[in-house]
């Protein structure tokens, strides 16, 4: 299919035109024929049934409402990616199930309502929750003297119902920086590497504060061997295979003995830097005609 389709690139009130880095995506859909519209994902005037496909993009607001979102989510006809895979996602405690799988993460403590978080001695340590989307309510501190500030941090987490996760910062985001290994479809259906970018730290300054997310340098890389070879083995064990994918981000970062560690693995709405390689979104745009 191609002219007459129509597909609804999944947003939010607060990107009512669409994250930037998705332009480039609308475009490739309407040079390709299809009908592309920006659409809130709670919107009550929206007609989902009328889309041959809505595919989540910048819907980013929804972690406050995350039954909601997972709800309406289960109510789209056509949605990538799909409902039971932003069920599991959408929530960071599926890290757990992919270290059961032997899968290697960073040490990750997770607190939940009712729960007393005993916390080491010292260290650097990262405190967020396990529903977020860009770093909201995440913050690093160094024990022992900001003790009593991840402490409240944790507290209030949990005070508001919601789980709390803590894990050891590690120093390579600062040296190294993060790398995404970003996967879609190939011309057989199956999910594989597009291409690859480096994110630099985020948490430039210790203690509850905001995060500046326009200060996040994005830079092309292209994924090691190992990399490569671990974000594979990530794909490997999500729940229910990869087949009905449009698109996977792997978060990686070297761990104390420098072999990558999984940071997250983002399946529900990550940002796809589709400008940073050339082809990535046409990429993209013809896996989603291949779908519709």
């Amino acid at each position: 299919m191609g002219r007459d389709s129509r597909v609804a690139l999944v947003t939010s009130k607060d990107f009512p035109d669409l994250w930037d880095d998705d332009h480039l995506l609308r475009d490739a859909l309407r040079e390709r024929g299809v009908a592309v519209d920006a659409v809130r994902w709670d919107d009550p005037a929206a007609d989902w049934s009328a889309y041959d496909l809505a595919v989540l993009r910048s819907p980013w607001d929804y972690t406050d409402r995350r039954d909601e979102f997972v709800a309406w989510a289960r109510s789209v006809p056509r949605l990538a990616n799909p409902a039971d895979v932003v069920t599991w996602n959408t929530d960071k405690r599926y890290l757990s199930e992919l270290a059961a799988a032997g899968i290697p993460i960073i040490p990750t403590e997770f607190v939940g309502p009712g729960q007393t978080w005993t916390p080491p001695a010292d260290g650097e340590w990262v405190v967020k929750p396990t529903v977020s989307a860009g770093s909201r309510d995440t913050a690093r501190y160094l024990l022992p003297g900001q003790l009593a500030d991840a402490t409240a941090h944790v507290r209030r987490l949990t005070s508001a119902g919601r789980t709390a996760m803590i894990q050891p910062y590690l120093s390579a985001v600062d040296t190294a920086g993060e790398t995404a290994v970003l996967c879609t479809p190939d011309a057989t259906g199956s999910l594989s590497f597009s291409h690859g970018i480096r994110k630099s730290a985020m948490l430039t300054v210790r203690g509850d504060v905001t995060v500046d997310l326009d200060s996040e340098q994005i830079t092309a890389r292209t994924p090691s061997p190992a990399e490569l070879e671990l974000a594979a083995r990530v794909l490997a064990v999500v729940p229910g295979g990869v087949k009905h994918l449009l698109y996977a981000r792997v978060d990686l970062i070297p761990g104390p003995d420098g072999t990558p560690t999984l940071i997250e693995l983002e399946l529900t709405e990550p940002s796809l830097f589709l400008r940073h390689a050339a082809g990535a979104a046409d990429r993209l745009a013809d896996a989603i005609l291949a779908r519709i």
